[in-house]
């Protein structure tokens, strides 16, 4: 499912189905979910074993990812990454620092925004404007959910770049619904980039065994991605 949705060159691992036996971690890592219930340990463990791979077939030994200042995964040198979980599904994604700038990733049920009120807190007029019509010609996606999902993605692939927060009226989602894509502009000065201020982001969405998948893949400036064939483990 994930390889739909990046390009050549990235390593992608990801895990459906129930919780596995929650995997090792190194020292520095567990430390960091001391006190946490046993679902968050697993889940946070797990998205790690997936990133451990996906590293190892990039040629990177296995060491630890820990987390900076909002929490987001802190990767070994050479490396951009991201990782993702709800219920029933996990994974990660790595590259070379020298083929992508950076990367996001987000996975959500493909169900509804869970509460009323959520969509005025994560949607714009503008985009509200363009769900309600795709809501009635295409009800088997959770449009709604999938805006939050880009915008996850979005601020995923964001903040390495900035270390700033990105609210969620912060940018505008269009949606391609044929050819699976999306566009992010940015409401706020965007991140420098090659001597390039990014206005927007573009990414890729799909719906597939009950789960959406987003995914932003910003390539390096310096040249065109590496084009080593896609990596992918799956465990059902």
């Amino acid at each position: 499912m994930i390889t739909d949705v990046f390009p050549a060159g990235v390593a992608a691992v990801e895990v459906f189905g129930a919780p596995l036996p929650t995997p090792s971690l190194f020292a520095q890592e567990a430390r960091l979910v001391e006190g946490a219930v046993e679902r968050r340990r697993s889940d946070f463990a797990t998205v790690r074993a997936c990133a451990r791979q996906a590293m190892g077939r990039l040629g990177f030994p296995p060491a630890p990812i820990l987390r900076g200042p909002r929490g987001e995964p802190l990767w070994p040198p050479g490396l951009v990454g991201s990782m993702t979980h709800c219920d029933g599904y996990r994974a990660a994604v790595v590259a070379r620092s020298g083929d992508m700038t950076s990367l996001g990733v987000d996975a959500e049920v493909n169900e509804p925004l869970p509460r009323e009120g959520m969509l005025a807190i994560v949607t714009t007029a503008e985009e509200r404007a363009w769900l309600a019509p795709l809501i009635e010609r295409r009800p088997d996606v959770a449009w709604d959910r999938l805006v939050f999902s880009a915008k996850e993605s979005v601020y995923k692939a964001w903040y390495p770049l900035t270390g700033l927060w990105l609210d969620f009226q912060e940018a505008v989602i269009t949606v391609d619904p044929d050819a699976c894509t999306f566009t992010a502009r940015l409401l706020v000065p965007g991140p420098v980039v090659g001597d390039v201020r990014l206005t927007h982001f573009t990414g890729r969405w799909t719906v597939q065994r009950g789960f959406l998948v987003t995914a932003i893949a910003l390539a390096a400036p310096s040249r065109e991605p590496t084009r080593h064939p896609p990596s992918l483990t799956t465990v059902s």
